[in-house]
């Protein structure tokens, strides 16, 4: 009988032995840094903030098979820029990755909002445009997309073929022409194709401003969002005004024969990137989140469903396939940048100047 007490007691031991050394190794892997989400168990919350444009597609061709194989659960704060921009800056989110145009993230930038990434994890960045890279610093994110911003107009109407930044000063366009209010994310776009129409090869504000005031009487009106250009457009009250050329698709549904124009002095790159928000406790899963992202798999889908222009080098498409979107590195070299710092650090005096310089 001592015997066989003995012998349960060392099993019970032995058992003992055996949980307490796995509960060891599960929380060595906590202890040594494990990623977040990559084990089972709860999903972890992911926080994304973002515009909520195309949410089916995102939902389903990016958001899911990410949650799938990392064991997160994506929740998602919309806004547009300026909203949840100002958010993040009031510390009322709990945001994770912040999606925002270049414009808006270099003022988040300067403001400290974000955390400087580890590109080594970030593995695609090596396939995608030099240009989308590190748009705004190499401690920051990078483009996910670039747009190009150039003229579109209806040939019919305009009475012109529209080649250069320079046609927009045509008496044939007079009362038949829009353009972005100097506050929206490609004013200063604007500002600087005037100071080049101007004369000036260098950004020249006295020279822009005296241009742009001469093109003031022919136009209709200074939009600051894209549905604006296209109510107008679609209804005859424009002919003619600069916009991204992922809208055209949106101008050709209501008047077919709509040309885009990459103008002969060069379109200007919009890009749009993504960061991750200072403090988060997700970073490594938010720079899992990047790479995938960037993959050629995410970019194709994205691409083929006419949502955002690729970054990636990798992806082949069919000439049909890439209408409406900007591809190619024969065009995304070409794509003027503007400084982004200093574009924030001027644009308080510029809008200033614009009210009463421009639109008087």
């Amino acid at each position: 009988m001592m015997k066989k007490r003995m012998i349960r007691s060392l099993l019970s031991v032995s058992l003992i032995g055996l949980a307490l050394s796995g509960c060891g190794q599960a929380g060595g892997n906590k202890e040594q840094g494990a990623a977040p989400g990559t084990g089972g168990g709860e999903p972890t919350k992911l926080v994304i903030s973002t515009w909520g444009f195309s949410e089916d597609f995102f939902k389903k061709e990016v958001y899911a098979p990410f949650e799938k194989e990392h064991n997160v659960k994506i929740v998602l704060e919309i806004g547009n820029n300026a909203e949840r921009l100002n958010k993040v800056k009031q510390g009322s989110s709990n945001v994770d990755l912040i999606y925002l145009s270049d414009y808006y993230a270099q003022q988040g930038i300067e403001a400290g909002l974000f955390e400087k990434i580890d590109r080594s994890r970030i593995t695609n960045l090596k396939d995608i445009y030099d240009i989308a890279k590190a748009p705004l610093g190499e401690d920051y994110g990078p483009a996910y997309t670039i747009g190009q911003f150039g003229i579109a107009y209806n040939p019919k109407a305009a009475g012109k073929e529209i080649k250069s930044w320079s046609d927009l000063w045509s008496p044939e366009l007079a009362k038949k022409l829009t353009l972005p209010n100097i506050t929206s994310t490609s004013g200063p776009m604007i500002l600087d194709a005037a100071s080049t129409v101007a004369g000036s090869s260098t950004f020249n504000a006295d020279q822009a401003f005296a241009k742009l005031k001469t093109l003031n009487k022919s136009v209709v009106k200074y939009y600051g969002q894209t549905s604006e250009f296209v109510n107008m457009f679609a209804q005859g009250e424009i002919a003619a005004g600069p916009i991204m050329e992922m809208y055209v698709k949106d101008l050709k549904a209501a008047v077919p024969d709509t040309k885009f124009v990459t103008p002969q002095e060069g379109a200007y790159a919009i890009m749009n990137t993504v960061n991750v928000v200072k403090g988060s406790k997700n970073k490594q899963l938010a720079e899992d989140f990047i790479n995938w992202h960037l993959s050629k798999e995410v970019q194709e889908k994205s691409a083929k469903s006419k949502i955002d222009s690729p970054v990636n080098t990798t992806l082949q498409l069919k000439p049909e396939e890439a209408q409406g979107i900007t591809y190619g590195a024969d065009v995304v070299n070409k794509l003027r940048k503007l400084d982004m710092k200093f574009v924030n650090q001027n644009l308080k005096g510029w809008i200033d100047r614009w009210n009463r310089e421009v639109t008087q």
